[in-house]
């Protein structure tokens, strides 16, 4: 079956050469990712990527970003500030009632949204990379700068930066309307994907046969249970009533509708009071040294305490309820519903039915969220109990390699299944088109 639908996608020229180029995206990718900005310099950079490697967070936080920050890369903004923008924006919909107009007015108001997005995305990304040029600069200390914070030298690096953020977001854009799958979801999957086989054999180096089996098989189950979880909705029936005889259908409300970016902000949060301790430590003394050591040994994600779990975990509850009750309009929902002549049984159209929506949606998601925060928290908990008991020695950045083992499973997942999800529809489109 496999190698019959692999030989499908190969006699489809249109499929075959969007993921070729694709494939060649991705090494572009790695490619850029290895230039430095200009005006660097090359021996402090050398330096900071000696810290980075020793220091486990920042080395986490560098693998993120695909290494640009080891290498002070053109692209190390990425799309972060598009990203941000389009957080922003959505926000400033739920406060702003011409924002929520526009998204009321389907495609033609959301390109009117998405060019708010992309002028937005322009001072931020602009703001942005003069913030890590400095916060760059703060690591190694105040005697070594890995650009001059002279005018002449960081407002080209800055435009640099920015010109770079901007053409990836235009490209992403472009590449999203025409390819087989998102453009961010590519690039963070190719990166997984790329961090797979090294720590695969340092795992076997490190350890006997034995662990990495086991590592395997929970894994293995891991990815099964997230499937599920992914796929798993539930159907709020729906009867049309405009025909002599009642149509039914239902409505989808899938049980993880925040996927995984609760987890990406909680972690962006809980981690943020370690990387503060470990710069301002460096510099100060007595109570204050003790308190920014304090966060460090406490928020580090290396060997967190019970109390960054602990927020941790909250955070992901609270993001995933914010989250979801941002993008997931009930009033609106509710309001297509009445619109095309459909209605739930038993619950009368309008505000009824938007309560019904909110309530089923809450309850429903509370599992969702629950998932969530387990995932996000399992590796702590799973290292703590083993620091209990010895079970396993487990020395050299196993809290590290877990949290991405098995937290970023869920944005595998979830891109495989788009992946399929649109190959098989350009698999049909083809046939069909085979056929006539």
């Amino acid at each position: 079956m496999f190698l019959q639908n692999f030989s499908r996608i190969w006699k489809s020229e249109d499929l075959k050469r969007k993921i070729l180029v694709t494939i060649a995206l991705i090494i572009l990718f790695e490619f850029l990712s290895i230039i430095p900005v200009p005006g660097v310099n090359l021996w402090a950079l050398e330096q900071m990527q000696k810290f980075l490697e020793a220091n486990q967070w920042l080395s986490f936080f560098s693998s993120l970003m695909w290494g640009w920050l080891k290498s002070f890369s053109i692209i190390l903004m990425w799309l972060s500030p598009y990203i941000n923008a389009v957080i922003i924006v959505q926000l400033l919909a739920v406060v702003i009632p011409q924002l929520e107009a526009l998204k009321k007015e389907w495609e033609q108001g959301q390109k009117k949204i998405d060019t708010y997005t992309r002028w937005l995305a322009l001072p931020l990304a602009f703001a942005q990379s003069y913030g890590m040029i400095i916060l760059l600069n703060t690591l190694l200390g105040a005697n070594v700068k890995l650009i001059d914070t002279w005018m002449a030298t960081v407002l080209p690096a800055m435009l640099i930066i920015t010109a770079w953020t901007i053409l990836l977001m235009w490209l992403g854009e472009i590449i999203s309307e025409s390819w087989i799958w998102n453009w961010s979801s590519m690039i963070i999957f190719a990166w997984v994907l790329a961090w797979v086989p090294q720590h695969i054999m340092w795992y076997l180096s490190v350890w006997n046969f034995v662990l990495p089996i086991i590592l395997l098989v929970a894994t293995l189950l891991v990815i099964y249970i997230i499937i599920k979880f992914t796929e798993w909705y539930r159907k709020i029936p729906l009867i049309y009533t405009r025909t002599w005889r009642n149509e039914k259908s239902y409505f989808p409300i899938r049980v993880n509708q925040a996927w995984m970016v609760p987890i990406i902000f909680a972690v962006s949060i809980v981690t943020f009071p370690s990387l503060i301790g470990q710069i301002l430590s460096k510099r100060a003394s007595g109570t204050w040294r003790s308190m920014w050591e304090f966060l460090v040994n406490n928020f580090s994600m290396n060997n967190p305490g019970w109390l960054y779990i602990l927020i941790y975990f909250l955070l992901v509850l609270g993001f995933s309820y914010f989250y979801i009750s941002i993008v997931f309009n009930t009033d609106e929902v509710a309001e297509n519903i009445q619109k095309r002549w459909w209605y739930i049984p038993w619950v009368r159209p309008g505000k009824e039915t938007s309560e019904y929506l909110a309530k089923t949606s809450n309850n429903l998601n509370l599992y969702g969220w629950a998932f969530l925060a387990l995932i996000a928290v399992f590796p702590y908990l799973i290292t703590k109990i083993n620091n209990i008991f010895q079970f396993v020695d487990v020395s050299g950045g196993w809290n590290i390699d877990f949290l991405i083992s098995w937290a970023w499973l869920i944005i595998v997942v979830w891109v495989v299944l788009e992946l399929i999800r649109r190959v098989d529809t350009e698999l049909k489109s083809y046939d069909y088109k085979r056929f006539f």
